[in-house]
């Protein structure tokens, strides 16, 4: 397992790349700009880490600004964990055999949901390309929120 980034939800981009980069010393190390889904993420690596962020993707803080207003409440601004893990299959598997529910399970191969007994949302991701899709993960419905 890898840790990968921690999520948060910010309204104004420019007041936090400020805060966190000019104030705080964090380097921007990518940019993802989604016109579809009208939102931009910007990833955010400690100085110490920048060049292993620039070429693993790891460990980052990703801001995500949402371009449509929206109002934050009930720690939606806090996203989610993220972790990258070798076989995402097998490890929704051992955790729903440990009787964690999977929130939203991998249908696609290569990423799923889970929440922690504190209601933190945690992000599995399949390392490397995306695994076949497979039963019985491909009919599993989501359950709850992530």
């Amino acid at each position: 397992m890898e840790y990968l980034h921690t999520m948060v939800r910010v309204t104004d981009l420019d007041a936090s790349l400020d805060f966190y980069c000019a104030k705080f010393g964090l380097i921007e190390v990518r940019r993802i700009e989604s016109e579809a889904g009208r939102f931009t993420l910007v990833f955010l690596a400690a100085p110490g880490d920048e060049a292993r962020a620039r070429e693993t993707r790891t460990p980052l803080l990703e801001l995500t600004y949402n371009w449509d207003p929206e109002t934050y409440t009930g720690g939606r601004n806090f996203g989610h964990l993220a972790y990258a893990v070798d076989d995402i299959y097998d490890t929704c598997q051992k955790l729903m055999d440990a009787g964690v529910t999977i929130n939203r399970p991998p249908r696609d191969g290569h990423m799923a949901f889970i929440r922690s007994p504190d209601n933190i949302s945690i992000e599995l991701l399949q390392k490397g390309d995306r695994k076949p899709a497979q039963e019985p993960w491909v009919s599993m419905p989501n359950i709850g929120v992530w």
